[in-house]
């Protein structure tokens, strides 16, 4: 292609811009803008001819009716409609009009050229609006996830701001039992509180069968932290609802929509979450996370260390206890599904390891069980062996029956890896705790002060 007789083909249709006209030749040199490269082609098509130079009018091209002088408008317009959002990074979109990208082909046809040839115009307008937007907002663009989402609607005439999630990764401890990790809806009366015109005799009116949860006493304060319209908890497994989640706290991420408000001081989260929970929730590792660690938090293969208090139906020796213990250390159990889960599980049965079983006799019907297991492993079961479901199990090792009551988990780690990745963070990421697979003491036992009390 003879580039300076095609932009004098395609000049010669009437007026045309001088960014409509580069946008045809886009593919040829570098560092220019459209608008630079048509202006250019024009400038040597005059010298090739020797004919005056006669500049074009934007306002007057046929092809873009003007718009290719709004970029600065509209990058005006998106600065405004997000005066008063905190965000770093933003991505441009833009709707062109049909009759505009009818123009586009025509022009290109009418000089007898392939009507895909150079640069879409919303690719440009993307690219000359986006390029203004950062030094108004101080932000940069991000062609992977951005902050904030701008979509320019050219035929309505509008800017549409989408405030992309903020993400806080955090571990929680769960302090007393009874409170589920997510909000627990009454299925007697869907949660309204009402059955017809009575209130539930189920939830006593409440519309949840517990009165707090993990989920109610975190993701509210970080929703309202961050200024924004709602916050969805995502956790790294959950716990039973009788058991506590103490020691190292299990992994989760709050994830708050639409959030005027992004770059918030941890620290001072953490404290504001502890103090609204008034100590029946703690947390802390907070960190500004990104929108993989939802993902990460919730597929990371983890495995758990727990601490169950044992009561047995009959006197046990400590030497056949130390004996049972040391005969699931290092186990491989095969655990079809609990009695008391196969309502919402699926009735199969799974393989899980027992890294590490140990405990002690509290007195001579009552011992203290400390377990590390791969995830997903069922320990209340292990222990009782739930009607010889769970085998090899404690219960059946040591000859008497054998029931959890009650449990803690105290330690939640990365089977290969910690959560607390780097890459996951917007900013630096917080220490992993102790007793992980990244430390050489993987599975020395993981002790909460608060468990002495």
């Amino acid at each position: 292609m003879n580039v300076l007789a095609a932009a004098r083909e395609l000049d010669a249709e009437g007026p045309v811009c001088d960014s409509c006209l580069g946008r045809v030749f886009a593919d040829r040199s570098h560092g220019l803008t459209n608008a630079e490269r048509g202006r250019s082609l024009r400038v040597a098509a005059a010298i090739d001819d020797d004919e005056p130079y006669e500049p074009t009018d934007t306002a007057e091209c046929w092809v873009c009716e003007g718009v290719c002088a709004e970029f600065d408008a509209w990058a005006e317009r998106c600065a405004a409609a997000v005066e008063d959002v905190e965000f770093d990074t933003y991505q441009v979109g833009t709707r062109p009009p049909p009759l505009l990208e009818e123009n586009e082909r025509l022009l290109r046809e009418a000089a007898g050229l392939d009507p895909s040839v150079g640069e879409a115009f919303k690719s440009e307008f993307n690219r000359e609006v986006g390029k203004r937007i950062g030094p108004l907002t101080d932000s940069t663009v991000d062609f992977g996830r951005p902050d904030v989402q701008f979509t320019l609607d050219i035929d309505a005439d509008t800017v549409e701001v989408d405030v992309h999630s903020a993400f806080v990764y955090g571990r929680y401890r769960k302090l007393e039992r009874d409170i589920p990790q997510t909000e627990w809806p009454c299925n007697a009366c869907d949660r309204s509180g009402y059955v017809g015109s009575q209130p539930c005799e189920n939830c006593g009116g409440t519309g949840y069968l517990y009165e707090h949860s993990v989920e109610e006493l975190t993701a509210p304060v970080v929703r309202d932290v961050m200024d924004g319209t709602d916050a969805k908890f995502h956790g790294a497994g959950r716990e039973d609802v009788d058991a506590r989640m103490v020691g190292t706290g299990r992994p989760f991420v709050i994830e708050v929509l639409e959030p005027r408000r992004r770059n918030v001081d941890t620290d001072r989260l953490a404290g504001d979450i502890n103090a609204f929970a008034e100590g029946r929730v703690e947390v802390d590792r907070l960190g500004l996370a990104t929108y993989e660690s939802v993902e990460r938090v919730k597929g990371l293969d983890a495995s758990k260390r727990y601490r169950a208090e044992v009561t047995f139906d009959e006197p046990v020796d400590e030497a056949d206890l130390a004996a049972a213990l040391d005969a699931l250390d290092g186990a491989t159990v095969e655990q079809y599904t609990p009695h008391r889960v196969d309502h919402r599980r699926a009735s199969i049965t799974r393989t899980r390891e027992v890294y590490e079983a140990t405990g002690e006799l509290d007195d001579p019907t009552h011992a203290t069980v400390e377990v590390h297991g791969a995830g997903g492993l069922y320990v209340k079961e292990l222990v009782s062996g739930d009607e010889g479901r769970t085998d090899p199990n404690l219960a059946d090792t040591l000859g008497v029956g054998a029931e959890v009551t009650a449990l803690d988990v105290v330690g939640v780690y990365g089977e290969t890896e910690p959560f607390e990745d780097p890459a996951y963070f917007r900013e630096a990421a917080p220490e992993p705790p102790e007793g992980g697979p990244e430390q050489s003491g993987a599975r020395e036992t993981t002790t909460d002060p608060r468990n002495d009390r």
